[in-house]
């Protein structure tokens, strides 16, 4: 079986609520976890006017500036597509990693299959914060963002910008890894060949 080359993504959303099914993803920011990294960031408009003052008081998006200003869902979500399958390459995995993956992936699952009818990252995602208590033995209550900084010593802090969110907790997930070779666990990266150039 042959390996296939694997494009890591690391994912965050802002959304005005809990699930995809009452409340709508409002911003979606990603970026390469390894090098040359690559960025997407994007503010979306809202399904309907549901929302919990949790949400938006949390990412201080406003609903209504993005009725009016956001980019409509199907339109998102094929930009979406399109940057991830231009970074990733043709022969390419693209691998979805979050900070709290579940809720993460559940808002781009949910937009991808429903505006274009599949999901470039197929059918699963990468969650830091197993990988974490897995990798040290933490408790789960102390996966949070916080405790990981502190371990690596990584000024850090959620800014609930979905951008600098997905830029911040992949240098966390980077640094997970390397805590895991330097114990010699196994976790095989297999990174996609650089293109050639002609000469």
């Amino acid at each position: 079986m042959t390996s296939q080359p694997e494009t890591f993504f690391s994912v965050d959303v802002e959304t005005s609520g809990p699930n995809p099914g009452q409340y709508s993803l409002l911003a979606l920011g990603a970026c390469t976890v390894f090098e040359p990294q690559e960025t997407f960031y994007m503010e979306v408009q809202p399904v309907s006017q549901a929302f919990t003052p949790e949400a938006l008081s949390i990412s201080k998006l406003d609903m209504l500036k993005l009725a009016a200003n956001g980019t409509p869902p199907p339109e998102a979500m094929r930009h979406f597509a399109e940057w991830v399958s231009k970074v990733s390459g043709r022969g390419t995995r693209a691998v979805f990693v979050a900070l709290n993956a579940p809720f993460d992936w559940s808002f781009v699952n949910d937009y991808f299959h429903r505006y274009l009818g599949r999901n470039p990252f197929g059918h699963s995602a990468l969650d830091i914060k197993a990988l974490y208590m897995g990798l040290t033995g933490a408790a789960w209550q102390d996966t949070h963002l916080a405790a990981m900084a502190e371990r690596y010593q990584l000024d850090l802090e959620l800014t609930h910008n979905a951008l600098q969110d997905a830029i911040d907790q992949a240098q966390v997930f980077r640094r997970v890894l390397n805590e895991a070779r330097a114990r010699s666990v196994a976790i095989p990266i297999r990174r996609p060949r650089p293109p050639k150039t002609s000469k």
